[in-house]
């Protein structure tokens, strides 16, 4: 990881293995070769054997390293970790976008449904006094420079064309996207910001934002460039920033590019267990994670986790129950259509995002809405998962989310992924899969503190470096 140079506010120091997929492949392990037929030289505990049979159905499915992203500059690293902890983006300047993405919880918050403006504290203690949740699960950061689409319904994204497509259309004009350096990923932070529910907040006295219509976006992010235009250490970031250019002539583009640009400079891991293997060491994986992989490999796991992310940056229903308050779809205006609110195809209803694998085992809970607290409990998920869904337990959820189960299951099973009828894992499959996902996660991601600021321009308290 690159490292970000003091400053007065310096550091101190998708859905998940989804076995469903529309390709109607399946990959079939490789006949495996005699070590003395390899020719190769493995450590006495590694079965070469079981290392080419890997390495063949790795092959097959496209699955190759993760690149490194191309270092960013300092000084725009050091201005998006500014904006990302800083609550001053925030219409009552309560909270900011790490309140949700918390380096303490591997950029998470721990909650199934994260708590927005409104909410106290942080992580899994977080409360609202209205018993207000977010409609979906906050997902992590790590590695999103490599997707194509953003959010769990893929409102944000890079088309078949190469062009970005967001939810502002038009209102993004051309000549602020020119600020962005990194894709998709450079528009990310210019939503969140806008929604009430999650920063913007209610009309209330000192909030200027919230006064603003919800569908004139450009004057919310206008407004938040004259806060940010307050605050002459923001104006010198941001000038350092953006060197040759004066902050009077920047927008919010140029805020959202430089939290991107610290997301991928601080938060894209590449040298997991699998990474290492996967560029060439056989010794990188232990004997149960290898055996791990090739179970995975051979399954149907690897035909929507496939590709350098482990994931094909598709969507899928996977037959994860709905709960929470919705999105506003349905009778009751309490269901979640997920990539349907996108494209407007109700073929798209109750599909959502493949999530990328690599640090799953750090990022419960799982599923679009946080459904599934374990990622063992949602590897099991995937076997016989329309019974699953049938009997799903209300009890597993955090207490204020046990009565907002929606009676929806049958609809969201009549759209799920035809790869999933039949599917059944037994435990000592599901622990082979769990063997093989702690071989996904970087060891450096299991302690982000030192990515927390001591301050930050504005002056506003900053979220915790360690979980309470």
């Amino acid at each position: 990881m690159a490292s970000i140079p003091w400053s007065p506010f310096a550091l101190l120091g998708v859905t998940i293995l989804s076995v469903a997929c529309s390709d109607g492949t399946t990959p079939t392990s490789p006949r495996r070769p005699s070590a003395a037929a390899s020719g190769q030289r493995t450590p006495s505990d590694v079965d070469p054997a079981v290392v080419l049979a890997v390495r063949q159905l790795a092959a097959q499915r496209g699955i190759v390293p993760l690149a490194r992203p191309a270092p960013v500059r300092p000084q725009l690293v050091l201005l998006g970790q500014a904006l990302l902890f800083d609550p001053i983006l925030s219409g009552n300047r309560n909270i900011a976008c790490a309140t949700c993405h918390l380096p303490s919880f591997a950029t998470g918050d721990g909650l199934a449904l994260s708590i927005g403006e409104g909410g106290t504290g942080f992580g899994p203690a977080r409360t609202h006094p209205q018993g207000v949740f977010i409609p979906r699960n906050a997902p992590s950061l790590f590695n999103v420079a490599a997707l194509k689409h953003l959010f769990w319904d893929g409102r944000v994204q890079v088309d078949a064309g190469g062009q970005l497509r967001t939810p502002a259309s038009a209102q993004l004009t051309a000549d602020m996207s020119r600020a962005f350096e990194f894709g998709p990923i450079s528009a990310l932070g210019m939503f969140p910001v806008t929604n009430r529910a999650e920063m913007r907040g209610q009309i209330a006295s000192g909030n200027e934002l919230a006064s603003i219509g919800d569908s004139d976006l450009p004057s919310i992010w206008r407004a938040l460039m004259s806060r940010l235009g307050k605050i002459p250490e923001y104006r010198a970031l941001f000038e350092a920033a953006y060197p040759g250019k004066r902050f009077d002539d920047m927008t919010f583009a140029h805020a959202s590019n430089a939290i991107a640009g610290f997301i991928v400079d601080q938060l894209s891991f590449t040298e997991t267990p699998w990474d290492r293997f996967i560029r060439g060491d056989d010794r990188a994986m232990t004997p149960r994670q290898l055996a791990g992989a090739e179970t995975f490999l051979s399954l149907k796991c690897s035909i929507c986790h496939n590709g350098a992310t482990l994931s094909d940056d598709k969507f899928h229903d996977v037959a994860v129950a709905q709960l929470g308050p919705g999105e506003g779809d349905g009778a009751l205006g309490r269901d979640d259509f997920g990539r349907m609110r996108v494209t407007g195809d109700p073929a798209d209803r109750y599909l959502f995002r493949t999530t990328p694998l690599r640090n799953v085992e750090l990022t419960g809970p799982y599923g679009h809405d946080g459904a599934i607290a374990s990622l063992r409990a949602f590897v099991a998920h995937y076997s016989e998962s329309d019974t699953k869904l049938l009997t799903f337990d209300p009890s597993t959820l955090q207490p204020a989310l046990r009565g907002t189960v929606q009676p929806n299951a049958n609809d969201i099973l009549a759209q799920r992924d035809t790869l999933l009828a039949g599917v059944v894992l037994t435990d000592d499959l599901v622990d082979r899969l769990m063997d093989y996902m702690a071989a996904l996660t970087d060891d450096a991601a299991r302690d982000l503190s030192r990515l927390v600021p001591v301050r930050v321009p504005s002056k506003l308290p900053v979220a915790p470096a360690r979980r309470p």
